[in-house]
């Protein structure tokens, strides 16, 4: 069977001005928009995302499908099913289809498991997958502080699945990322207190969108539940910068005074 083709488009995390041009190509050029939304009654953020910039094209279809935010996986598997297969419908007609993500497609997105469940439902179809701009990105470049330099390493959690190991993750590594925070923020914070990073780590809600909020000091936000678009960073910048055989000028500056 020839089968139309599967795209997967990061679509960024949030501002629309953040597309890539490749990811409002494809758009355009694609025939189905799979545009996932939490609820059968909710909006899709990826078509939020894009409609300002795309709008409706002539004779494209839209297809909304409900990913619900679950952990339950009878109730995942269930609503994937019938998401894939509904896409499923229109590839098997030789109809291509971009599934809009928000951030990247290859981080923490439902795309995913449709990426691969493509080989075993529909053998031999062509699957192409357009990076977008990750809120990992984003978060750093709104607060000013870069994720890593020198001998820097980073760890990325997401939150929401338990932060038992929090503690011994922020004392292995420079920058650690905690994402889908749901309700572990109490826990969260109060690893930051016990190993004295409380000073070094700002909470991001919605970062890049209309609505983003910056908070510095996350007792603040010690009470709230996250949603999945909120972040919080943690960046120690105890060896940025060390790099072999490297003097700052401000280094060879102190040697000359002193």
């Amino acid at each position: 069977m020839n089968y139309g083709t599967l795209y997967g488009v990061g679509v960024g995390p949030g501002a629309p001005d953040l597309m890539t041009l490749r990811a409002v190509e494809t758009l355009k050029r694609a025939e189905v928009l799979a545009l996932p939304r939490s609820s059968d009654y909710g909006a899709s953020m990826a078509w939020k995302i894009i409609e300002p910039v795309i709008g409706k094209v002539p004779g494209q279809e839209r297809l909304f499908l409900t990913f619900p935010m679950s952990k339950e996986p009878s109730r995942l598997r269930s609503a994937w099913d019938a998401a894939f297969s509904k896409i499923g419908e229109h590839l098997e007609r030789g109809r291509s289809v971009a599934f809009a993500t928000e951030g990247d497609p290859s981080l923490y997105s439902t795309f995913g498991y449709l990426q691969r469940e493509a080989a075993q439902r529909w053998p031999g179809i062509r699957v192409e997958v357009v990076p977008g701009v990750s809120s990992i990105m984003a978060v750093p470049a709104i607060t000013g502080t870069p994720l890593a330099d020198g001998l820097e390493r980073i760890a990325i959690i997401p939150a929401n699945y338990g932060v038992d190991d929090l503690v011994a993750t922020l004392n292995a590594f420079d920058t650690t990322i905690l994402m889908k925070i749901g309700s572990e923020m109490p826990k969260v914070v109060a690893a930051l207190e016990r190993t004295g990073l409380i000073e070094k780590a700002v909470f991001v809600a919605k970062a890049t969108m209309r609505e983003q909020r910056i908070v510095r000091d996350v007792r603040e936000v010690r009470s709230e539940r996250g949603d999945c678009f909120a972040m919080v960073v943690v960046t120690r910048k105890e060896r940025s910068g060390v790099l072999a055989g490297y003097v700052s000028p401000a280094a060879e500056l102190a040697k000359v005074e002193a």
